[in-house]
């Protein structure tokens, strides 16, 4: 089976196609078409079968890491959306829970109420109650009131309603004949339930949740769409998926009707990508570094797991967020980042960036501000014959000039000026992966930095040292790490129920029955997929916490029959997690089941193991350039060797300073650190 991986970032779409029987990987980098990023990436696809012989009938399945919900979200580009909710509860999306984003700041901008995702005027209520806490009818639904507001946005021109119902997580009957309705008077209007979306107490968060599914719905729904129909008027028949928030594959269907699901669709195949190398290296604590054109994406992988966002922190473009997702972070730093000097004359590095058109002055397409790129390129440290394996040739002189301008703005000669333009960026970095880690009381010296994306091998190692880390590892194919990610990944579903049960007065059988229900479910979805009985597997979960608390902790439930065995292996769980989260717990203290959690995945073919190449004899440079590195405070200019990565022999070491270029990506491996290839492919940089 023949599989092609696809993420489109902002500047480049990175590809790979695998070979499953063989082993053989082949990777191509395209520039991001960004007026239609669909043409680009089946161009791309074409002329990645071309180079390797292969028709696009040959292509099994093709899986897909996008950004178009997050930019949507982050550019507030969605449509203009409606929503039908409880009578009296028209402006929950408006008051949210009074939180401001800055504490003390009187100057600030509240998204959910200075640019809401669905305007006030486009929010209609009817009558309809439930009573918890098991959602008995109290109010009936006002059918005629929901045909009626379905009208008016039909009349309006609004193709996107949200329906969030106040106590729907508990019975979704209502929202469920809502949308029928709607259906029925707006034929062909793009509808979701905040209970199919996020069937979860906290109506703020749910409602949010359900009202960014429509704001970017039509956009993700449209552009999924115009993939597989440039796909199939190409000649290629294999399944499209994507890559979810939460580590797994999704249908394209799937995706269509839960786009908020992919919100953080691409950063999750890098940090997939990078873990995948990290384990094949041997180590499981991990810290992923993917860095492109226009930001740096930290991830991370302690004993093996992912960290997992949780309700506190799973925010996207100042929204709360209910939807299983990796914890990542995001930071506005990459290879297009724009340097400048801010209103009051201070040097700033990002978060602006030259992004694919224009892009850096050296790439020669009327780029004229400096970037992070022409500083590297002017300090010698991306080589202008060698980049995308010489596909591609950089502009020396344009780089130098607009950094000689900076330069004599800052007061600065220019390999001050351009030195200072990566130690901005460096620490940037540093400090992003500094709140993932030091401030989650984990020591980032524990942990080994994968450092991937185009640029995340030119920062790994100073990023790296100014934390205090021994190691980099750089992936096979960095440059299109995610890609690569991207094949390693199982189809994944995620379902949830809100339980609100306390031990010592637990309802078992109604525990296990939600379960069943979920699995149920999850078990027709994989079905319907083609996924084989035997490549279908479950895990269960709940958030747990102790009465009274504001907030919960995930545990795990065991396989089986939920039974007093099974509770008190969850509680152990949760205890065992409180005192990793908080340093104690309260084992007197009842514990309240808040919500049941069931992730279903699909396994599907193993990416085989890529392997280096034994050291036949000590590699040669293929020429020398002049560095600017900084020693001792100072910088100095060295001259310093560049290798090609493939003549770079198992175990055989390199030491600094010195360049190692390939296809996809440039590292920089500076005085005083060595750097070896590993049996599986992996460039291992080890530092002092």
């Amino acid at each position: 089976m023949r599989m092609i991986g696809v993420d489109i970032g902002g500047t480049f779409t990175d590809l790979v196609l695998a070979d499953l029987q063989t082993g053989v990987m082949q990777i191509h980098k395209t520039p991001t078409t960004v007026g239609d990023p669909a043409v680009g990436m089946v161009t791309g696809m074409l002329e990645l079968c071309e180079m390797t012989g292969t028709t696009p009938g040959e292509v099994g399945r093709v899986l897909h890491g996008t950004t178009i919900a997050t930019n949507a979200v982050l550019e507030h580009d969605g449509v203009e959306a409606g929503m039908i909710t409880t009578e009296g509860y028209r402006d929950i999306l408006h008051i949210g829970r009074h939180q401001r984003p800055q504490h003390y700041s009187i100057r600030q901008e509240i998204p959910w109420q200075d640019r809401p995702l669905i305007a006030r005027r486009n929010r209609r209520t009817v009558a309809e109650r439930l009573i918890p806490p098991r959602g008995e009818v109290l109010v009936p639904l006002d059918e005629a009131g929901v045909a009626a507001a379905a009208e008016a946005f039909r009349s309006d021109g609004i193709e996107a309603i949200a329906i969030c119902f106040l106590f729907s997580y508990l019975n979704p009957a209502h929202e469920r004949r809502a949308a029928e309705i709607v259906r029925e008077v707006h034929p062909g209007a793009y509808v979701s339930c905040s209970a199919e979306v996020s069937p979860q107490f906290r109506e703020f968060e749910r409602f949010t949740t359900a009202a960014m599914n429509v704001f970017v719905g039509p956009k993700v729904r449209d552009y999924v769409r115009r993939i597989a129909e440039e796909m199939r008027g190409r000649g290629f028949r294999a399944d499209l998926l994507v890559m979810a928030s939460n580590g797994g594959m999704a249908t394209a269907d799937m995706v269509a009707e839960k786009p908020v699901t992919t919100l953080l669709s691409g950063p999750a195949a890098g940090v997939m990508g990078g873990a995948w190398s990290g384990g094949l290296a041997g180590r499981d604590r991990l810290i992923t570094f993917d860095v492109g054109g226009t930001s740096a994406d930290i991830g991370l992988v302690v004993d093996g797991v992912f960290a997992e966002a949780t309700a506190r922190d799973t925010w996207i473009g100042g929204f709360p967020v209910m939807t299983p997702m990796i914890d990542i972070h995001t930071i506005g730093a990459g290879g297009g980042s724009i340097a400048h000097l801010d209103a009051g004359g201070g040097f700033r590095v990002g978060p602006r960036s030259a992004g694919a058109t224009p892009g850096p002055a050296a790439y020669a397409r009327g780029g004229d501000q400096p970037t992070v790129t022409d500083a590297h390129v002017a300090l010698g440290r991306l080589d202008p014959d060698n980049f995308l394996g010489g596909a591609m040739k950089l502009d020396a002189v344009a780089a130098g000039e607009v950094m000689q301008d900076l330069a004599e703005r800052l007061g600065l000669g220019l390999d001050e000026a351009a030195a200072g333009v990566l130690a901005i960026a460096n620490a940037n970095m540093a400090n992003a992966i500094h709140t993932r880690t030091v401030q989650k009381g984990l020591d980032p010296r524990e942990f080994s930095l994968v450092a991937f994306g185009g640029a995340g091998p030119l920062h790994g190692a100073e990023v790296a040292q100014i934390l205090g880390m021994r190691e980099v590892i750089v992936p096979p194919y960095p440059g299109i790490a995610s890609a690569v990610g991207l094949l390693t990944t199982d189809l994944k579903y995620d379902a949830i129920r809100t339980a609100f049960q306390t031990t010592g007065a637990l309802d078992l059988a109604a525990i296990g029955q939600a379960f069943d229900e979920m699995q149920a479910s999850l078990e027709a979805q994989l079905a319907a997929d083609g996924v084989a009985p035997e490549d279908r597997a479950f895990e269960r979960s709940g958030d747990l916490r102790y009465a009274g608390q504001g907030y919960e902790l995930r545990a795990g439930f065991p396989a089986g029959p939920i039974d007093a065995a099974a509770i008190e292996t969850a509680c152990a769980a949760f205890a065992a997690a409180h005192r990793e989260e908080y340093g104690h717990d309260f084992p007197e203290s009842p514990i309240e089941i808040v919500n049941l959690r069931l992730t279903a995945v699909g396994r599907t073919p193993d990416l085989v193991e890529p392997a280096g190449q034994p050291a036949l004899r000590q590699a040669e440079p293929i020429h020398e350039v002049d560095v600017v590195f900084r020693a001792g405070g100072a910088l100095e200019r060295r001259r310093t060797p560049v290798y090609r990565r493939a003549d770079l022999g198992v175990g055989e070491p390199v030491e600094g300073p010195a360049i190692v270029v390939q296809t996809d990506a440039t590292t920089v491996v500076p005085p005083g650190a060595t750097c070896a290839t590993d049996a599986a492919g992996n460039l291992i940089v080890s530092l002092e």
